[in-house]
């Protein structure tokens, strides 16, 4: 067994574990914890891939950015047992079943996709390298820098809307 399969053996095991460790805990703060573990672990697999950029990115903007706002979206929401709805059964059930179907679905997808068969075309660019990919990004032909804005104009409205979920009414006025 070469050593990139052992590492991909390793990071797929702590992404899976840490992944289903966020969605099972009951904790809030560990289930953030969980999923920086999981954010990092999907950085190493870009770094399989080579992909250094990627990682790195990946690392400031998903397990800095996203999880500083997450942590603070919980911590401003002030989750408490005492405060928490007992969901009905019906609930559950329904969670249950969109669960399974959801899951089919995918199986189902992947049962029937098909690789693709033939030559792939190489322009001999190196993406690796920041002003390329620079280029590729943000050039005025392929319009993804209005997909940046946009991710940053719904990051800031999610910040904005826990910040008023989350501020306490005063009763006594």
């Amino acid at each position: 067994m070469s050593s990139v399969l052992l590492i991909f053996i390793i990071l797929s095991a702590v992404t899976l574990s840490s992944a289903f460790m966020t969605v099972f805990s009951r904790n809030p703060i560990h289930s953030a914890i969980y999923l920086v573990i999981c954010f990092f672990s999907i950085a190493g697999h870009y770094l399989l891939f080579n992909a250094q950029f990627l990682a790195f990115v990946h690392i400031i903007v998903y397990s800095g950015a996203i999880m500083i706002l997450m942590l603070f979206t919980l911590m401003l929401m002030n989750l408490n047992k005492e405060d928490e709805v007992h969901k009905p059964r019906i609930t559950r059930l329904g969670a249950v079943v969109s669960f399974f179907i959801t899951v089919s679905v995918l199986i189902t997808i992947f049962l029937q996709t098909k690789p693709i068969v033939g030559e792939y075309d190489t322009t001999g660019e190196d993406y690796q390298s920041i002003k390329v990919l620079g280029k590729v990004l943000l050039d005025h032909e392929n319009g993804f820098m209005v997909a940046f804005e946009f991710a940053s104009v719904l990051l800031l409205v999610a910040m904005i809307g826990a910040v008023l979920l989350s501020k306490k009414e005063n009763s006594a006025k």
